[in-house]
This record gives structure tokens, sequence and C-alpha cells, in this order.
């Protein structure tokens, strides 16, 4: 069947969204969208074009944490495990962090910061207003406060 609107060829089997639902209007595309956002802005403004957010996100929590297993890393910053992973092991190989066998238990890794990567901290945190600054675009005072407050309150069941 061709869909006269738009001049393509559509599966008559596919039935449409239920009366007045649009995706795109829904909160996880939103979310998803803001999020995007979030993240462009981050790679453009900050001065180490290798390092992504959630391994900024890691070294942050291990600054905060000191040497940690992985699952306590998981716990803190809410990335899952696989990707926590993946994400240490590239900053391993940047020699951004350490990973050791935990002395009292050799069946789990601790994690820690390197000096590179205290340093590289360092350097970015100060983009780090910007960033916020950026991603919040032309709310107002009083929207900016309400919507970290919204989202607090979404995630606190977490």
């Amino acid at each position: 069947m061709i869909e006269p609107r738009l001049g393509r060829i559509v599966d008559s089997t596919l039935r449409p969204y239920p009366a007045g639902y649009k995706f795109s209007e829904q909160i996880g595309h939103l979310l998803r969208r803001a999020y995007q956002r979030h993240i462009a802005i981050f790679q453009q403004a900050i001065p180490d074009a290798q390092i992504t957010a959630a391994q900024f996100v890691a070294l942050c929590a291990l600054r905060e944490l000191g040497a940690s297993s992985l699952n306590d890393v998981v716990k803190f910053t809410a990335i899952d495990q696989a990707t926590i992973r993946g994400i240490v092991e590239r900053l391993k190989v940047r020699k951004l962090v350490d990973v050791a066998a935990d002395p009292w238990d050799g069946r789990k890794v601790v994690v820690s910061n390197t000096a590179a990567g205290e340093e590289l901290i360092d350097q970015i945190t100060p983009f780090g207003f910007q960033i916020s600054e950026e991603t919040f675009g032309s709310l107002n005072p009083a929207e900016r406060v309400a919507l970290v407050f919204l989202l607090r309150k979404m995630i606190e069941t977490d």
C-alpha cells in the first residue's frame, strides 16, 4: 500500500497509534532528546575530545568514593555493569585509572584514579558550569529549579 500523504510504501498490517498518542510528545522521548543535547554540549565544551560524559562521571565518582569495586561505582553512578566495565577499560588504556585485585577478595577488582585521571578531572570540572548553563538553555531561574526538582523526584524511587 502506498501512503498518499508521504508517497511511500507502508506495511498494511501495521496499526496506527491509539488516538492522541504521539511518540514525540512522550516523556521518554523528550528525556532522550534532552540528554542527547546535553551530551553534544558536553563534547563541544570540554578540552579533551576523547573523554565521554560517562567516562567523566566515572572519574568523578572514583574521586568521591576513592578506590572502589565496580559494583560500588555502578551503584554510585547508575551506569549499568556492562557499560561501566567498558568505560573502566577505556580509562585504563588511557592510564586514567588503575585496576587491581581487591587485597581481601581476589575475585573482585578495585578501581582508582591515577594522577593523570585526577589531573583530567581538574581540567574538565570548570567547564561543568558552562555545560549545565548551556543545557538549561533559555529556561529562567524558576524553571531551572523546577526541572531539577522534578527530575530528582522522578528518580528518588530508584
